[in-house]
């Protein structure tokens, strides 16, 4: 088969003819379709972000595919079926506290590390290899298989809103909303049903977009840079229910402990970003502030493996329109053009994909 390889941090992708992965038993060999690229790729190829992985590596985060080959312990996947590939891989020797990996991407301390050995290359390959329950099947009759690639994406916030419990009608203030990960936050929750979304963030050009889809569900907040005045700002559109932080790596964290402080009395506070993750100053939330407001601070990586089935059903139905999404295509062949363009182009509901077959 064909795919792309990273051999080596700070190095382009190389794409060549590779042996084709042979299934064990509890896999799934699964033809790739579709795999969205998402904006940080050439920041984690480079090592600028320091993710865990080894090179050579086949890299991507999940995908849609065709399954071409089932194991015995399959009872309802069958060859040909249309199915979603979760990239979230979880160690089966631990119902509690499971090792985690991020198939191609990412993982979690030396025990996700050796999960990563085994389901070491990700999506960008023709062929990909996954665990039998990673494989979720798309209603009969799905199109368009680059735009629900953007699974990728929106499965993300949406655990964290899980995470929060976020019920109908609440308030939810996204902080990071004009990223790419925070606009997908800001349509899944009204998808799920919140009555009020806040939507603070320093680049007017998206605000205004999410008031042009969203309409008067939506209050953006232009913000400063100013921890006080930030905060006050946000916490005038409130009361808010609900905070997610999907800030990136370079967000200082005084902007996210800005954010987390608009929730209130009896608030709950979900992290999903990167902030600290490069270095930097501590969340540092005040303790008297968190147990006199019996406030809730979690935090949250991924999502369960029941948010996958969820949010098919949000784009099936239509609670989740992917329509208005601005998809640029690219063949296998052109990834390392596909990068570029997904660090160029990592606005609000902007996806690159890849279209492997």
């Amino acid at each position: 088969m064909r795919a792309a390889t990273l051999t080596a941090f700070g190095t382009p992708l190389v794409v060549h003819d590779v042996p084709d992965p042979t299934p064990g038993t509890g896999e799934v060999l699964v033809e790739v379709l579709a795999t969205c690229v998402p904006p940080y790729a050439d920041e984690v190829f480079s090592g600028e972000r320091r993710y865990p992985l080894e090179p050579p590596v086949v890299p991507g985060v999940g995908g849609i595919g065709r399954v071409l080959h089932v194991g015995p312990d399959a009872t309802r996947l069958q060859k040909g079926d249309l199915v979603w590939c979760d990239s979230t891989v979880r160690a089966r020797d631990d119902a509690l506290t499971p090792d985690i990996t991020l198939q191609g991407w990412s993982s979690r301390g030396e025990g996700g590390a050796r999960l990563a050995r085994h389901l070491h290359d990700g999506p960008f390959a023709e062929l990909m290899r996954i665990p039998t329950e990673n494989a979720y099947r798309l209603p009969a009759g799905t199109t368009d298989l680059a735009r629900w690639s953007a699974l990728a994406v929106h499965t993300i916030p949406y655990g964290g809103l899980l995470a929060g419990q976020l019920a109908a009608g609440e308030t939810v203030l996204i902080s990071g909303a004009t990223g790419n990960l925070g606009s997908s936050a800001v349509a899944v929750a009204l998808a799920m049903g919140a009555g009020h979304v806040v939507t603070p963030g320093r680049n007017r050009k998206v605000l205004d977009l999410l008031v042009d889809r969203f309409g008067a569900r939506v209050t953006p907040v232009e913000l400063t840079g100013d921890e006080d005045t930030d905060r006050a700002a946000m916490a005038a559109a409130g009361p808010v229910d609900l905070v997610l932080d999907l800030l990136p790596p370079e967000a200082p964290s005084s902007a996210a402990r800005a954010a987390a402080m608009t929730v209130r009395e009896y608030g709950r506070v979900v992290l999903m970003g990167g902030v600290g993750m490069l270095g930097g100053p501590d969340l540092a939330l005040p303790y008297p502030w968190i147990m006199r407001n019996s406030v809730t601070v979690r935090g949250q990586w991924m999502f369960p493996r029941t948010a996958n089935v969820g949010m098919i059903r949000l784009v099936a139905t239509g609670a989740l329109d992917l329509s208005p999404e601005r998809i640029t295509r690219f063949g296998l062949d052109q990834v390392n053009e596909a990068v570029a363009h997904a660090a160029a182009h990592g606005g609000a509901f902007e996806r690159t994909v890849l279209v492997v077959q």
